[in-house]
């Protein structure tokens, strides 16, 4: 399986060797191959699904590029959404669905055998296949022109680096990248390196080593941990997610800065959100301006009145949730988010009385309470994120509520909890998610010792098994 860290950048390492020799559309060529060879290092079979998946997408890009008549352009985007939609619904939901029906005729007594499915997820589905249906709809709104190149408009589709696990791009930022020559400055190659460089440390030693300690109290049927240990395993599940997405998401950064693209970014220090607006505005930032344009804003987004508003939040956060998975505990997770959007709107934006006057800031204590609420907040929804069943949900709040104490023989899960992230605060504080350290204030004082302290931790805590990718699943 091609899908680990090492082999992810011994793979990347090979095609930057052949990068830097190559004239442009040969670099092309040979990224578009390396890509698909990256893929079906997966399971060679799906390769023909992300290629239909293309070919229909350019096809259909082709053709709303050509034709005048509403309707007629109207049906070749139908066409586009349920191919897309489709194969996503196939493979990723029809199991859970199937299973549900059968869940639910055994509730009013019917005799409805067991729903045994062995339909394969294809990896990073989720990501190309939204990424791909936002070109599609762009050129429908006219707001792209359609790309004359099947090869350009394959290796946006398959451009590895973010083939798997996104950021989720948008043609109008990719496409005219891959489409051009492209040149390597000095700048690109020390952020590209150092951004791989942080996502390595942010995935490979602070999240994996907080994993196993997570997964503990996550186990199925586990009764002996306390309340307090439950709620320090969901703070670390908290500080796990976050450095396993986003330290993925900073490689992939990394690796295009090293062929000189710029993929987006996806993360902006979420956890300082004050407010679940801001939050989503920080998190997953691909995947939420994703669904704000092309679910969101569709729907009607806040244009009409004010429970139409609050009806397009929810659907469009239990559909994110269910992005996310084929699981009632992720339908729940988007219903959750979907709520806290639609309590702030209701509290903060819609009551007057509520309002705060522009002219005056929010003072010290204001944003720390607003802060603090809703870090907290964010943690509940990482409970619901990573409980396997709802069962889990109510039986961890439950100790938290009635059994609060942290026994001796569970410090082990503490600690690191404590020690990684801190680390990961002190250096995000300082960085403010920067791509080059050297601009942040204190660099030549402060910047060798930093480097120095984050080898030292690299080389003490490496893990012996750097666990898969958590998004990798999506």
């Amino acid at each position: 399986m091609l899908f680990n860290t090492w082999t992810f950048l011994a793979f990347a390492v090979v095609v930057f060797g052949l990068y830097y020799v190559l004239p442009f559309r040969w670099q092309n060529r040979m990224l578009l191959v390396a890509s698909y060879v990256f893929y079906g290092a997966w399971d060679w079979r799906f390769l023909s699904l992300i290629l239909f998946s293309t070919l229909v997408d350019f096809l259909v890009g082709r053709r709303l590029g050509q034709e005048a008549d509403a309707g007629r352009r109207r049906q070749w985007l139908v066409l586009s959404c349920v191919t897309n939609l489709g194969l996503l619904g196939v493979f990723k939901y029809l199991g859970f669905f199937a299973q549900s029906f059968a869940d639910l005729a055994h509730l009013f007594g019917w005799n409805v055998g067991p729903v045994t499915l062995h339909i394969v997820l294809p990896v990073g589905i989720s990501f190309y296949t939204f990424q791909t249906m936002s070109y599609t709809i762009d050129v429908y709104r006219r707001k792209l022109e359609p790309v004359e190149s099947f090869q350009d408009f394959a290796l946006f589709v398959a451009y590895f680096p973010q083939l798997v696990a996104g950021p989720i791009e948008r043609a109008s930022h990719l496409l005219p990248q891959l489409m051009q020559p492209r040149r390597i400055r000095r700048d690109q190659f020390f952020e590209g390196s150092w951004l791989i460089a942080w996502g390595l440390f942010k995935k490979a030693v602070v999240a994996d080593n907080i994993a196993p300690r997570i997964d503990e109290v996550f186990l199925p049927g586990n009764d002996w941990a306390t309340g307090g240990a439950c709620l320090v395993a969901i703070y670390g599940f908290a500080i796990q997610i976050y450095c396993d997405f986003s330290g993925y998401s900073d490689v992939a950064r990394g690796l295009g800065k090293l062929m000189g693209i710029d993929i987006m970014r996806n993360f902006q220090i979420p956890y300082i959100a004050t407010n679940p607006s801001e939050f989503w505005r920080r998190w997953h930032i691909s995947l939420s301006t994703w669904l704000r344009d092309y679910l969101y804003v569709p729907l009607g987004g806040n244009r009409g009145s004010k429970l139409q508003t609050y009806r397009n939040l929810l659907v469009t956060m239990i559909l994110g949730g269910l992005w996310h998975g084929a699981a009632w505990t992720f339908v729940l997770w988007g219903v959750y988010q979907g709520v806290l959007l639609i309590g702030h709107r209701w509290f903060v934006l819609d009551r007057k009385w509520f309002r705060r006057p522009e002219s005056r800031p929010l003072s010290m204590i204001e944003r720390f309470s607003s802060w603090f609420l809703m870090f907290h907040l964010v943690c509940l929804g990482w409970l619901i994120f990573r409980a396997k069943s709802v069962e889990q949900i109510g039986n961890i709040l439950r100790r938290i509520v009635s059994d609060f104490r942290i026994d001796l023989d569970e410090v082990h899960i503490l600690w690191p909890v404590l020690f990684f992230g801190g680390i990961l605060l002190a250096y995000d504080a300082w960085l403010r998610n920067a791509d080059d350290p050297r601009t942040r204030p204190g660099w030549k004082l402060l910047g060798p010792i930093a480097v120095t302290v984050l080898a030292i931790l690299a080389l003490v805590f490496w893990p012996p098994h750097i666990q898969q990718f958590i998004y990798f699943q999506f």
